[in-house]
């Protein structure tokens, strides 16, 4: 599911590419080969990629060329620089790619249930607006394959928390839908529908070839990856 604009690349990787996370079990020479091969892939730098150390929150930086490649305690990073990938790590929670169509701006952030709840997708519309003057009319937003309402079951308590702060619309029972919650919060501030770009893929159960930390806490993670071309 890419955004499709010939000014940037804009892709999720697959299980099938690896694990694309250093935290995880396997070596980090593994992981970095793993990145070498998508960047090679895709065409990028692999030396401009920046990343986040994700703590399911809703911290938000703005990086360029001098920021570090790994951004401590972080769930969405922001640019409007050129050939400055931006990667977002994935199992289950939601990654969420941004692209200001007008402005030439980006954004990836990282939405579980904790950073959902927190409003993460506002935030990050906001930062772009009050950073770079976006207008979330003119922005495009893509939600990576996740865990999805069918197999996302919570305590009863959290499910309660759900149906009273967000609505009924978003629980069933005892599962939750993150997606729709993040897909209002974009709604709500002025992003049109028809850019908003949903993965109804579930990583827990579909069998198609993405990590899954609910079918293996030992899993890897996929990403998604966003970057504004030097395009002329």
């Amino acid at each position: 599911m890419q955004l499709l604009d010939n000014r940037i690349i804009s892709f999720y990787t697959t299980s099938s590419d690896g694990n694309m996370a250093y935290y995880t079990t396997d070596s980090k020479d593994e992981v970095t080969k793993n990145r070498e091969q998508i960047a090679l892939k895709y065409g990028f730098d692999i030396g401009q990629l920046r990343y986040m150390n994700q703590v399911h929150g809703n911290n938000i930086q703005i990086v360029d060329s001098e920021s570090p490649s790994l951004i401590m305690e972080c769930d969405g990073i922001i640019t409007n620089k050129k050939n400055l990938p931006l990667m977002v790590q994935i199992a289950d929670c939601i990654g969420i790619l941004f692209y200001d169509t007008k402005k030439q701006v980006i954004a990836a952030a990282h939405a579980g249930r904790n950073g959902t709840f927190l409003n993460i997708s506002s935030k990050i519309l906001n930062k772009m607006r009050e950073s770079f003057d976006s207008n979330p009319e003119d922005i495009k937003v893509t939600l990576s394959p996740s865990i999805q309402k069918c197999c996302y079951e919570v305590d009863i308590d959290m499910a309660n928390l759900v149906k009273n702060n967000f609505g009924e619309e978003f629980v069933d029972n005892r599962h939750i839908d993150l997606q729709g919650i993040n897909k209002i919060q974009l709604l709500q501030n002025g992003v049109k529908d028809k850019n908003i770009y949903i993965s109804y893929t579930c990583t827990k159960c579909s069998q198609e070839p993405y990590f899954s930390y609910r079918n293996n806490p030992n899993c890897g993670r996929f990403s998604g990856v966003i970057m504004l071309k030097d395009y002329k």
